[in-house]
């Protein structure tokens, strides 16, 4: 690869519309991204969306294509399949395999090979309160369901040929706000987030379950790792080498996929630039930077690590560590089925039966 082509992979982006327009593919061309997330501007019909993704197949290098296939509030098949359970709604592991092949299987004969899922925040009844954005969208009501849960369906959708990405390291479950909107100060103890929030990701990852995993914007001002910026401010969790690079990497011994949130979301982008979000993020040890709206961020971002590259503030050598976490993932992907639509009724079937059975 050459060095453009190398900046390129680390980008995780989105695209404004349903088809690969002017606009669309002067950016594909431009930054050449390693993946590409849908989301529902994207997805109007299921023939149309495995054109989609066919298209973005053809004209990137082995791209991950992802999607926040999560159920409940945040399903992105909505319009083409039953509407999927919240997570909150499934019980057992049983059920969580289950929907997590079901899951999977719609994915892949639809042409992704990865989903941004399962959330493993913790959510137990005393943070059941909080208006974070995250009620229904974790599995179960303690650190153990969690763990339990979340392991079930990620193992169902890996197994059906979708790499899964646990999110969001090191646990928003005790968050206060939205990070869409503005950085949460997550004002738990050490205590609790080591022995509530890390636990689902500390099982998981010792099981070997984990190949990816999206990191947080949070801060957590009474934790020893929580770090600040040179301007005093908390520094959040995705741009902060504490968290990802002492804790998930060293403490936790994961070497595989680290994908950011979004950053575009207003944790960011109220407290940094796109560009230096970007650079921070790397040089904390995330691998792969997800930019998932404005084509103007991801161009920024891109711009931002190139010059970086150019003048030596990130070395060649970093560089080469986070493809080579991407390569290796990529030799990893599933082809996609076959478009088959009658098996996407028949696994839409499926969903009505499960919601039957968990409500």
């Amino acid at each position: 690869m050459t060095i453009d082509q190398k900046i390129g992979q680390l980008f995780f982006v989105g695209i404004s519309g349903p088809q690969i327009d002017e606009q669309t593919s002067d950016l594909l061309t431009a930054v050449k991204p390693g993946g590409v997330c849908l989301f529902a501007r994207n997805i109007k019909d299921r023939s149309q969306t495995r054109s989609l993704l066919d298209s973005l197949r053809g004209r990137l290098d082995n791209p991950f294509l992802s999607v926040d296939q999560e159920g409940g509030l945040v399903d992105r098949l909505r319009r083409i399949m039953t509407p999927m359970p919240a997570a909150d709604k499934i019980k057992t592991a049983d059920d969580a395999d289950r929907f997590g092949r079901i899951v999977g299987e719609a994915l892949r004969i639809l042409g992704f090979n990865m989903d941004f899922a399962p959330v493993v925040d913790v959510i137990d009844p005393s943070r059941d309160r909080f208006n974070n954005g995250l009620h229904s969208r974790a599995f179960g009501k303690s650190k153990n369901e969690a763990a339990e849960l979340a392991g079930a369906f990620l193992d169902a959708i890996q197994h059906e040929g979708i790499i899964g990405c646990p999110k969001h390291f090191p646990g928003l479950g005790a968050s206060e706000v939205d990070s869409h909107k503005e950085l949460p100060t997550v004002s738990i103890s050490e205590t609790e987030l080591k022995e509530t929030d890390l636990h689902p990701y500390k099982n998981l990852v010792s099981a070997g379950s984990v190949k990816s995993v999206m990191i947080a914007h949070a801060a957590f001002p009474n934790v020893g790792l929580q770090e600040r910026d040179q301007n005093g401010k908390l520094l959040p969790s995705s741009l902060s080498p504490a968290i990802i690079s002492e804790l998930l990497r060293g403490e936790f011994g994961f070497d595989g996929l680290v994908v950011t949130d979004d950053l575009e979301m207003g944790a960011i982008v109220e407290n940094y630039g796109i560009g230096d979000a970007c650079k921070r993020a790397l040089a904390a040890g995330a691998d792969m930077l997800a930019i998932c709206a404005g084509e103007a961020a991801i161009r920024e971002g891109y711009e931002a690590i190139a010059a970086a590259v150019q003048s030596g503030e990130i070395t060649h050598e970093r560089l080469d560590r986070s493809i080579e976490r991407i390569s290796t993932l990529k030799t990893k992907l599933a082809e996609p089925l076959p478009f088959d639509t009658e098996r996407l009724d028949e696994l839409s079937n499926e969903i009505v039966e499960l919601n039957r059975r968990i409500n």
